[in-house]
């Protein structure tokens, strides 16, 4: 059966219409150096109708990165080796940020309401705790480029909000205490990180949960969601209110898997090079598929017997290149589960070897067919451990945000493989695609922390449940 994905995509919101004293925006820049692109991404929340706006985006190539300079300490480097300082990453920040702020002809300390920054950066660190040390390579590059430090911060009580944004604030009746959109990090008692890219999951899943209201989906809790950038991550959330928890986590490679296959073309550079440098919107026209659709779904088997997705082993630090402490998530009850190639990487010159023969014998639209297949395969195995784990409930919606995971025709192979697994009738209506799911959560986040929430639109809460501000209010008077 033939399913028409459901994709949102952010309407723009008119630059002149930002700075009118009739409407209330709050503009939140997303910040984020990932492995393959460095982006900014500035959006606009009308605090009226509690929906957001794409205002405009930036994007540098991570790996145009200036090198480290004599003294400068290398405290990481992204899957494809390219080192980074503090000093470096800081600076990649402040011109990505002032690039877009410039852009959108907008003043970055007066028009600029809060800054969210985030990485993906983290095959270079050996524990989860080393993203810190990014982070704060982050923050100095916002900083240096004229953000203030409390556009950076919860504010400590309601006047310390923009006076613009004071009366759509709920902060005198609820505190920001870590949940985002009503979902807590699965930190537990122990207080240590379980997956070093956890903040990444954070904000893409609350992007998704953003970006579903312009599909007018219902995607509250319970919900599982999953980012195909360079590396993997995503959540799978219970349905317990007024807060669900972290029951699973994502990690491993993702992008990463293209990227070695189209390698294999030599169009792109062997060690830098990505899927995104040849990318042709265009899929395979009917006829092709027809005549080579047998041969797409082998190739695409023998790429996936490379592929391992299984719930990650306790005796392992590392998983798919990402750092993960399996033995905390048993501890609090999260299920972790990951995507990797050999071990750590190690058959990725496979996936480039068949890259090479595909290429060769079917050419490059053949090759991004197959690359199709095989994503949709990952994502078709993710959600089937999951729910081998007993974390998929009946009313549970899927979300996929990302690279790796929206383009071409993977939406559509994704809900013809997912209607197999059983979960519920009208899979179209149960999976959205979104686009720019981490730009979308830092703007949801943005909200969290400044207690900007739209009872009569909520994020939060259960799917088909009501506003939980009341429930919040009881519980935090507790």
């Amino acid at each position: 059966m033939s399913h028409k994905p459901r994709m949102a995509e952010t309407p723009s919101v008119r630059l002149i219409d930002l700075k009118s004293k009739s409407k209330s925006y709050f503009i939140v820049a997303s910040v984020e150096v990932g492995n393959t692109t460095t982006k900014c991404i500035l959006t606009a929340t009308d605090l009226e109708k509690g929906t957001t706006y794409h205002v405009v985006k930036t994007v540098r190539m991570t790996r145009d990165v200036r090198q480290p300079k004599p003294g400068e300490e290398v405290f990481g480097k992204t899957l494809t080796g390219v080192e980074l300082s503090r000093e470096s990453v800081a600076e990649l920040v402040k011109n990505t940020l002032l690039e877009a702020v410039k852009k959108a002809n907008l003043d970055i300390e007066k028009d600029i309401h809060f800054v969210v920054r985030s990485t993906g950066v983290v095959a270079g660190f050996d524990a989860p705790e080393e993203v810190g040390e990014f982070i704060k390579a982050l923050a100095d590059g916002c900083l240096m480029a004229g953000v203030p430090p409390r556009n950076m911060t919860p504010p400590m009580s309601q006047e310390n909000i923009n006076p613009r944004f004071q009366k759509f604030s709920k902060l005198n009746k609820v505190i920001f205490d870590g949940a985002v959109a009503s979902v807590l990090p699965p930190t537990g008692a122990t207080g240590v990180e379980i997956v070093a890219n956890e903040m990444e999951g954070e904000l893409a899943t609350a992007g998704i949960k953003e970006g579903a209201k312009w599909l007018d989906v219902d995607f509250r809790n319970p919900c599982l969601s999953m980012d195909f950038g360079t590396t993997l991550d995503g959540r799978v959330i219970s349905p317990e209110e007024p807060y669900a928890k972290t029951i699973g986590n994502f990690c491993g490679y993702a992008g990463a898997i293209p990227d070695a296959i189209i390698r294999g073309t030599q169009l792109v550079d062997l060690e830098l090079g990505t899927a995104l440098d040849i990318f042709d919107e265009k899929p395979p026209g009917m006829i092709t598929m027809f005549l080579k659709g047998k041969k797409i779904k082998e190739y695409a088997a023998h790429l996936l017997e490379k592929i391992s997705i299984e719930k990650v082993p306790e005796n392992v630090t590392r998983y798919g290149s990402v750092p993960v402490n399996p033995a905390a998530a048993a501890e609090i009850g999260v299920v972790l589960i990951g995507c990797d190639v050999g071990t750590n990487g190690s058959k990725m010159d496979e996936l480039t070897e068949l890259g090479a023969q595909i290429y060769k014998e079917e050419g490059l639209k053949v090759l991004f067919a197959v690359i199709d297949e095989v994503m949709a395969g990952i994502i078709y195995r993710l959600v089937e451990v999951a729910q081998k784990e007993g974390i998929v409930f009946p009313e549970t919606s899927i979300g996929i945000t990302g690279r790796a995971g929206i383009s071409g025709d993977k939406p559509k192979l994704v809900l013809e493989k997912l209607e197999t697994l059983g979960l519920g009738d009208k899979i179209e209506e149960k999976v959205v695609f979104v686009d720019d799911g981490l730009a979308r959560g830092a703007a949801v986040m943005a909200r969290c922390m400044n207690s900007l929430g739209t009872p009569h639109n909520p994020l939060g809460g259960h799917t088909g449940g009501k506003c939980i501000l009341k429930d919040r209010i009881k519980l935090q008077s507790q």
